[in-house]
């Protein structure tokens, strides 16, 4: 059973459960997604580039030859299940199975970030941003996200459907530079949110602290990313899913969430890693 329930067993308890502080999955909508995936690997298709060339009158056309090659994302299968007990249930006027789906779902979409965050941490990318760039030991500033366009740019990444996923931290950092918030250079109120949403072409997603493990912070150093959305796949063979079931030996419900899933880089030219210095 939840281990703290017995602290919510009074005879009178708000119905209105006070969830703790948590993340939930924002990265979906930002990458290639292909669901009802049978198998324990799915292949993402990539193409190669061709080069036109010169007709000349009366000769047999050369095919281009282009390339056809694939990446193998590899599915993993996750629970996030809990114990409620029928006795706990009836101390107190939370319906914590409801409450849980809450929290289930937080675990689920929060692992689902995770592997798209890990699948872009292992990309063969050799598109980098120094935490030099815009001065020594920088954090995320707009020297570095001009960087990271250019990096794309040159490599023919559409200038749609971007994404830089940074921390909060890195949120801080840009929301102190005056060619980010003054209403000179950016049409976008971030002083007045306290939000950037599009820098630069950029939609900028906060990643907050996870314990899932989130952007990797070592040393001080923390890897951010900029990426096109068909740079990256996520195959999903069971969509997130709950499910609760009454368990009589333990005289419990159990509350689980189901996902099966597995994220790939398919063109690493698509992808931009930006390292930044934070305190």
């Amino acid at each position: 059973m939840s281990k703290s329930l017995d602290a919510a067993a009074i005879a009178q308890f708000d119905a209105e459960v006070k969830h703790e502080y948590q993340g939930m999955g924002k990265l979906r909508p930002t990458i290639r997604v292909r669901t009802g995936i049978v198998g324990s690997t799915h292949r993402f298709p990539k193409m190669g580039k061709g080069i036109a060339t010169k007709r000349i009158p009366q000769t047999d056309v050369v095919p281009m030859n282009i390339q056809h090659t694939n990446r193998t994302a590899t599915l993993e299968d996750w629970n996030a299940p809990e114990f409620t007990d029928i006795f706990d249930q009836q101390k107190t006027n939370v319906d914590e199975r409801r409450e849980l789906a809450v929290t289930i779902a937080g675990a689920i979409t929060r692992r689902e970030d995770q592997l798209v965050i890990d699948a872009l941490d292992a990309s063969a990318t050799t598109l980098t941003v120094g935490t030099n760039v815009g001065g020594t030991a920088t954090g995320l500033n707009t020297d570095k996200v001009r960087r990271a366009k250019r990096l794309l740019d040159a490599k023919g990444v559409p200038a749609g459907n971007r994404t830089l996923i940074h921390s909060a931290i890195g949120l801080e950092q840009m929301l102190g530079l005056t060619d980010v918030t003054s209403s000179d250079f950016n049409t976008v109120k971030a002083l007045v949110d306290g939000d950037l949403n599009t820098w630069v072409g950029f939609k900028f997603m906060m990643i907050e602290d996870r314990t899932e493990g989130g952007l990797a912070l070592a040393a001080g150093l923390r890897t951010n990313f900029g990426y096109h959305m068909q740079s990256t796949g996520l195959a999903i063979g069971i969509d997130f899913t709950t499910e609760v079931n009454y368990i009589p030996v333990k005289t419990s419900w159990l509350a689980n969430g189901l996902f099966s899933a597995g994220a790939i880089d398919i063109d690493a030219d698509g992808i931009v890693e930006i390292t930044t210095t934070e305190p």
